[in-house]
């Protein structure tokens, strides 16, 4: 059984949320949530939330037993970015752009 959670447009770069994703792929969701809280980096709260949406859509297909699923998935997408000026010298403006990312987590049921 495959369940799938995807948050859009959230105001972290993917680069960063990328870090992130790469520590937690391939693991279980219980070792997955330790990571996550060990962390110090910013998209560590955002993720950890993410995958508990994707746990709680497991549940509601069915799933009870959380220990068997995996993440079987974890990518970060760019979003759009939100285009900003930052006032430069002699009246110049400099454009800057706050990225922003889709992030994807996909868990599946451990083969035992």
């Amino acid at each position: 059984m495959v369940s799938k959670a995807l948050l859009k447009y959230t105001r972290t770069s993917p680069k960063k949320a990328r870090v992130i994703l790469d520590l937690i792929r391939g693991s279980g969701v219980e070792e997955a949530f330790a990571t996550l809280a060990s962390v110090k980096r910013r998209p560590a709260p955002i993720i950890a939330k993410l995958l508990k949406s994707a746990v709680a859509n497991a549940s509601e297909k069915g799933h009870t037993d959380t220990e068997s699923l995996y993440i079987k998935e974890a990518y970060a997408s760019q979003g759009s970015a939100i285009k900003r000026f930052r006032p430069r010298a002699m009246g110049r403006a400099y454009p800057r752009k706050r990225r922003t990312s889709h992030i994807t987590l996909v868990l599946e049921e451990r083969g035992l």
